[in-house]
């Protein structure tokens, strides 16, 4: 099931509603299970097998989390924990890389061995890094071992959260799962970020993705250096908007049940660096990264020499996360050279530079990583970034074309270029000072989920891109 369909936003939303609210508040462990059955719902019309996966994970996270923080010794604890994180990752990885990692050895070794018809569980790569994280926070002693097997497995499946994230540390979560209050207000926040997050899907980002599919898929003799460039920033104010809509849906549906989720962006087309585009993007993810790998690995505790190391083997774990392909694992070696490039030398030519040097910078490196993401081969890969700098054979005078998709999509496109700065932000902040203003505001609000209900009704484009990964 998807946020953005009719039989999510008008019969299972108002019907789990319905029934967490008609639940006196005095009895969260109620409101809890009105929750937790709604989110094997979700799961079970998004995909029914994924229901067993869930249960089994949680059941095997419970144990596992039980046995840390029962164990006696250190040693022991400590092999819980190896295990469990080998047991989820194994389980990951047969899901998602078998075929990958067969399709390549066939290659490599010329045998023809068939890879096995697995289907990964819905979610799974999300749910996969909550329980890892859960298992070393009780190693850790950050949290205790949930000892509520319902509470645990509503932290794995709340259906706001549970397919894209964004990635939520248990002890943030406990207080919350265990006693939390809801108010008008935050309900209120909520449904306006639900509006504007589809919004950015249905508005936005799908209008990206038309222009997207088109350039991407020309041939290199048709593909010339303007249509390559216009390619490279529709797909990433697409990507942008698809996973930014998305998550103010999440965080919108957290606060109606009286969840704050964490944010997962902050304007990242406003990088300086790349090192600062990952503190700005996906943020949830770059923090996971950062305190169950990176640390873990040393960090920049043991030497420049050990923390590139570190870089290159988080960025080689990242690119490969997003999915079983080569071109991710060049995705992540790319964000990989250049963050290490910052740390030795460009991070300090940067600071010096004037403010504008360093996002021009940005945007370019940026635009350059969406291009080798959105490109389905390394072969693609490298037809794309030729075209970009005209190193192919394809000439045209691109005007007409110009035209005509402003003419088709010059609203969204113009909206697009403007909101992925902070200017939307403070416009509305500003029309929230005045009752006049905040009149305006909810005239926006209103239009903007007329005309993404009139898109919804007509469009097929309602998948959400990380929902792949």
């Amino acid at each position: 099931m998807s946020f953005v369909s009719f039989s999510f936003l008008f019969l299972f939303l108002p019907a789990v509603l319905f029934c967490y609210y008609a639940v006196p508040r005095r009895y969260p462990a109620a409101r809890n299970a009105v929750l937790l059955a709604g989110s094997f719902l979700f799961v079970f019309f998004a995909q029914p097998a994924g229901v067993p996966a869930l249960l089994l994970a949680a059941a095997a996270l419970y144990f596992l989390g039980r046995g840390i923080g029962r164990a006696r010794t250190p040693r022991r604890r400590r092999g819980l924990l190896i295990a469990g994180t080998a047991l989820f990752l194994a389980a990951l990885c047969v899901f998602k890389y078998t075929a990958f990692f067969v399709r390549n050895f066939n290659a490599l070794f010329g045998t023809a061995l068939t890879a096995p018809k697995l289907t990964a569980p819905f979610g799974v790569s999300f749910f996969t890094f909550l329980a890892i994280a859960y298992l070393a926070d009780v190693y850790h002693g950050r949290c205790e071992a949930e000892n509520n097997f319902a509470r645990l497995t509503l932290y794995l499946s709340l259906f706001p959260k549970y397919s894209q994230g964004p990635l939520t540390r248990y002890p943030a979560m406990r207080e919350a799962l265990s006693a939390r209050q809801e108010t008008w207000p935050d309900a209120a926040q909520g449904a306006e970020r639900i509006v504007l997050g589809l919004g950015k899907k249905l508005l936005l980002s799908n209008a990206c993705a038309n222009i997207t599919a088109e350039i991407f898929a020309l041939s290199a003799g048709a593909l010339t250096p303007a249509k390559a460039w216009i390619g490279a920033f529709c797909y990433a104010w697409q990507i942008y908007f698809d996973f930014s809509g998305y998550t103010d849906m999440a965080l919108g549906l957290g606060l109606l049940f009286g969840f704050r989720l964490p944010e997962n962006f902050r304007d990242p087309y406003m990088a300086v660096s790349a090192t600062d585009f990952w503190r700005r993007w996906h943020i949830t993810l770059s923090q996971w990264f950062r305190d169950y790998v990176y640390i873990p690995l040393g960090g920049n505790r043991k030497g420049k020499g050990r923390q590139l190391l570190n870089l290159l083997v988080v960025w080689l774990l990242t690119g490969l996360w997003h999915g079983a392909s080569w071109n991710y694992v060049l995705w992540g070696l790319w964000f990989a050279a250049l963050l290490m490039a910052e740390k030795l030398f460009l991070g300090r030519l940067l600071e010096k530079a004037p403010g504008f040097v360093g996002h021009v910078y940005a945007i370019f490196v940026i635009l350059l990583g969406w291009v080798i993401f959105r490109c389905q081969s390394v072969g693609a890969v490298g037809t794309y970034l030729a075209a970009l700098f005209g190193a192919t054979a394809a000439r045209a005078n691109d005007g007409g074309y110009c035209v005509l998709l402003l003419r088709q999509y010059g609203p969204e496109l113009l909206l697009a270029a403007v909101l992925s700065t902070p200017l939307g932000k403070t416009f509305f902040g500003l029309l929230e000072q005045r009752r006049a203003g905040r009149i305006v505001r909810l005239v926006i609000l209103l239009a903007v989920f007329a005309l993404s209900l009139l898109s919804l009704a007509n469009t097929t484009m309602n998948a959400f891109i990380y929902a792949q990964f």
